[in-house]
């Protein structure tokens, strides 16, 4: 008999094929999310949940864990894995996986068009045309933004994306790169420049910043009102890491007292964020929908990532990524 797995949302067809030629299959086909209720019912005799992270089920914990005395593994479609309870599933012996390596050129992009459209106010810009307000008598200092090419960046948290997007800083806009991590990384330096130093340096130096760092407890709100007061007037702040590794408070006073330039946001500290947010009203402030890894092409790569990790372990071999341990 087959092992059973409970997915949390619809699985894409090729992956679904993948799964089930190892596992007795079911997922999610209700509107809108999973709810944690109708979750909990369905795990109860299964060896394996296949998910999206927090934001689809909520933290793998005791409650959940003891809904499901069968499991074995759970399979992140994700590389962020703070929705587990690490220590509660050790205690059980399930193993949980990740999908790093597969998004971090698509989210390096990513950062990028935030540097980019938020220098050179691209959405104000849009905005600006299509409603009609771009007349022979514009006065074209009014559409002026920020150079990029030749300017210094700032990535706090120098992972694999971390380098990815330094990478296109360095070659593809000549720009100085420092870079503020909990180990030095002598072969980014080599390759590209980079500089390290203290947030603080980075912090005051920097022309753009961009947060890149994993959420734990360490890297909570590691971004406050001190840390904004340290950035020039003229600094743009990106943040495609997590909501929680920024006090969004002291983002937005920072934001409306002109302590900085402007920020482009992938990540809030509520998601969805509320409509009433401040952030949102902001013409100098770009935001996005939490959309890292959003592309058919890398949204499919993840998955099977996921899958093959999860398969991995129902079938007694090593996964490719495990978390945690």
């Amino acid at each position: 008999m087959k092992p059973k797995v409970y997915s949390t949302y619809s699985v894409p067809e090729h992956v679904k094929e993948f799964m089930a030629t190892y596992c007795d299959i079911r997922e999610w086909q209700g509107d809108g999310r999973i709810t944690r209720d109708v979750l909990l019912k369905e795990i109860t005799d299964v060896e394996g949940l296949y998910t999206a992270g927090s934001s689809m089920v909520g933290v793998i914990d005791d409650e959940l864990l003891n809904h499901a005395p069968l499991l074995k593994v759970i399979s992140n479609v994700s590389v962020g894995y703070n929705n587990f309870d690490v220590e509660a599933m050790n205690k059980r012996n399930i193993i949980g996986t990740n999908t790093p390596y597969v998004l971090d050129e698509t989210v390096a992009d990513l950062a990028f068009a935030l540097i980019l459209s938020t220098a050179r106010r691209i959405t104000e810009l849009d905005q600006f045309v299509k409603e009609g307000s771009w007349k022979p008598t514009t006065n074209y200092h009014e559409t002026y933004g920020l150079d990029v090419h030749g300017t210094t960046l700032g990535i706090i948290g120098m992972g694999r994306i971390g380098e990815a997007i330094a990478r296109r800083a360095k070659f593809g806009f000549n720009m100085d790169v420092l870079y503020f991590n909990r180990n030095r990384k002598p072969e980014a330096e080599d390759k590209y420049g980079a500089e390290y130093c203290d947030l603080t340096s980075l912090l005051t130096r920097a022309d753009y910043i961009v947060l890149m760092t994993p959420l734990t407890p360490e890297t909570f709100q590691i971004i406050g009102e001190e840390e904004f007061k340290l950035m020039k007037k003229s600094a743009i702040f990106i943040n495609v890491s997590r909501g929680q590794t920024v006090d969004e408070q002291a983002l937005i006073h920072a934001l409306q007292n002109g302590e900085i330039y402007g920020a482009g946001l992938d990540v809030f500290e509520k998601e969805p964020v509320d409509q009433d947010n401040p952030l949102l009203q902001m013409s100098n402030v770009v935001t996005v929908p939490h959309i890292g890894s959003a592309t058919a092409r890398t949204e499919a790569a993840m998955a099977m990532r996921a899958a093959e990790n999860l398969v991995a372990v129902l079938t007694g071999k090593e996964p490719i990524d495990p978390v945690g341990k």
